[in-house]
């Protein structure tokens, strides 16, 4: 979930239920609340509606966002006895504005401005999309899309770095989770809404952005200038850490997630036959869709509840069940998490953990345990409101908290040396030696594979957390030996 190169506020989506069109049951409400209205009004107001007749259609606009998407009932007047009083407000400030503002005012922008005002007041992740803005949202959850590859989100009112995606400009500056934004080319974020900071963010590829950052640990900010570029998600990546042990990285939850890990742990399987033990690696994963985070985890559950959601309505109160498997993947899984690790991999996470199908290691997690809904509006715009919150089996909610790992076992950054370097310069190899003999070419597959070796060697001595992952698993192993025998 939204959202959140990436550059968007990281969530939780899913579709707008399936029933009758939201305008069939909105027709009929608006007009039942607006006779309703005129039969109120004294006979000197219906004069004034008559001559102000042109907002008509804007307060019946504004009013189908307020009595609700899910059910259009004439009730809310019951639940709300004031919307009235705030509806003619509401008029009257129009009326004074589009007659006596200095210059013309756009209608359409004053009513975008004014929606979008609506939804700032309720939480960091609800939001009005623009159509041009619920366009690119679309783009974004098939896994393409132009910007830096940022997931931010708003904590305590600041824009901060949720994660940034793996392999993209955001990543390879340096940027961290939990990074501050204070600056977007050099204009301050306080006053920009999630959806606005994304916007500036994105942009064609080749130009520049800059970013003003406050980081923990750093006595000033820090300044990174980025150059914006296509962002391709490749959500799941995998390999054979060591012979019987594999390794599949999931970066986000988008379309296709699911089925890209079924073929990830398809052929592991295939390399390392029997595998022995997988380490799932959700670090600086900022979620996705729900959905696929309900089948990443059933993959690896054969039964009971993966996740359930509590809101105000029945309709929003949802349970995700597990289904038994084709294909028993019943091998020891250590799950990797931080505090990159949001939303959609929380579910995961949260699953594995209660019905203990995984040792969660690493650090607590981020803490987003809200579900956004997507519901698009009659002139391609659509709200991203937050509709429920989502619990793990055991009756958890996350929200704010995060999921404490089992491990705790904080990252390790390797330091960098001069004399390393100095070491490797001083080094003198055969191929530097006057009339050394030349290598044959290698096979291309065999050259492909130590390389890959090569690679993962690195991965190990350069990641504690993940050393210390593999290492459980081969405890696991040695720990059945011995009670088996």
């Amino acid at each position: 979930m939204a959202s959140q190169g990436r550059e968007m506020s990281q969530d939780i989506s899913i579709e707008p239920h399936a029933g009758r069109p939201l305008e069939f049951d909105a027709f009929y409400a608006i007009k039942r609340n607006l006779c309703l209205l005129i039969i109120l009004e004294k006979e000197e107001e219906v004069l004034m509606l008559k001559k102000q007749k042109k907002y008509v259609a804007v307060l019946a606009g504004l009013l189908l966002l307020l009595v609700g998407w899910s059910s259009i009932r004439a009730k809310t007047s019951e639940e709300n006895p004031d919307v009235y009083q705030y509806l003619r407000m509401f008029s009257d400030v129009l009326n004074i504005v589009q007659d006596n503002y200095v210059e013309k005012a756009d209608l359409k922008k004053l009513m975008y401005g004014a929606v979008s005002g609506m939804l700032r007041e309720l939480d960091p992740h609800s939001s009005f999309l623009k159509p041009e803005e619920y366009k690119e949202l679309q783009v974004e959850t098939k896994g393409k899309f132009g910007g830096l590859g940022i997931e931010i989100t708003m904590r305590d009112a600041i824009l901060t770095v949720v994660a940034p995606l793996e392999g993209t400009p955001a990543d390879k500056a340096g940027i961290m989770a939990g990074d501050q934004i204070i600056k977007i080319n050099d204009q301050p974020t306080q006053d920009l809404s999630l959806t606005e900071a994304v916007q500036k963010m994105r942009g064609p590829k080749g130009t520049k952005v800059k970013l003003t950052i406050i980081r923990k640990g750093e006595r000033k900010p820090l300044e990174f200038d980025l150059v914006r570029d296509t962002i391709s998600i490749q959500s799941v990546k995998w390999r054979t850490l060591e012979s019987g042990y594999g390794y599949v990285r999931v970066s986000s939850f988008q379309s296709g997630t699911a089925s890209d890990l079924r073929k990830a742990l398809d052929q592991l399987e295939n390399e390392n036959s029997p595998l022995q033990g997988l380490v799932l690696d959700m670090r600086n994963d900022p979620g996705g869709l729900l959905d696929q985070a309900v089948e990443v985890a059933d993959e690896f559950l054969s039964e009971g509840l993966i996740v359930y959601t509590g809101g105000r309505l029945e309709s929003q109160k949802m349970r995700f069940e597990a289904r038994k498997n084709s294909k028993l993947r019943n091998y020891p899984i250590v799950v990797l998490v931080n505090s990159g690790s949001a939303s959609a991999s929380e579910i995961v996470a949260g699953a594995l953990q209660d019905h203990k199908r995984a040792i969660i290691l690493g650090e607590p997690t981020f803490g987003k345990g809200s579900v956004q809904t997507v519901i698009p509006l009659s002139d391609g715009a659509a709200l991203r409101l937050t509709t429920s919150l989502y619990y793990t089996p055991s009756g958890r909610s996350i929200q704010a908290k995060g999921i404490e790992p089992d491990i705790l076992v904080k990252r390790e950054l390797p330091p960098k040396t001069d004399e390393e370097g100095t070491e490797e310069l001083k080094r003198i190899r055969e191929k530097d030696l006057p009339r050394h003999m030349e290598n044959q070419k290698p096979d291309a597959a065999e050259s492909k594979s130590a390389a890959m070796q090569l690679e993962t060697q690195k991965m190990l001595e350069q990641d504690n957390q993940l050393r210390r992952a593999l290492d459980l698993l081969k405890g696991y192993k040695i720990m059945g030996q011995m009670t088996t025998s």
